[in-house]
């Protein structure tokens, strides 16, 4: 399991940089070429979805099926391991949820360029006529 936390982390931190490089500023030419490879590069990236989803699932079911450590019954050591693994599962939850939020604003960030692109090429030929 902890691999694909670890693959689930990577994917986060290379979504965050991509949003962080399309949201600067770069010469036109430069800027377009950029959005386009990203924008190719998003249809074969979006299995991060499905498989953030997949993990929310389970961290859901450990949850539910997580035996309770609570009163006088526990040791202390319990009750450490139960807290623990409690921090552990809000964390991959933030992680799952932060995957397919920078998805979702990487596509939106190239679907909105590429409007743009598309309203000044419009705008130079009702210019041009």
């Amino acid at each position: 399991m902890a691999l694909q936390w670890m693959i689930l982390a990577y994917v986060v931190a290379a979504e965050a940089s991509v949003a962080i490089l399309l949201t600067l500023p770069y010469p036109k030419p430069l800027k377009s070429r950029f959005v386009s490879l990203i924008s190719l590069i998003l249809q074969p990236a979006l299995f991060i979805i499905p498989f953030a989803g997949f993990q929310l699932l389970d961290i859901y079911w450990k949850n539910e099926h997580r035996l309770m450590c609570s009163g006088e019954v526990c040791t202390a050591a319990e009750r450490d391991r139960y807290e623990k693994s409690i921090y552990k599962a809000q964390r991959n939850a933030i992680l799952c949820t932060a995957a397919c939020l920078l998805y979702w604003c990487i596509y939106r960030i190239c679907k909105y360029y590429n409007e743009l692109q598309r309203m000044e090429e419009v705008e130079k030929r009702h210019k041009d006529q």
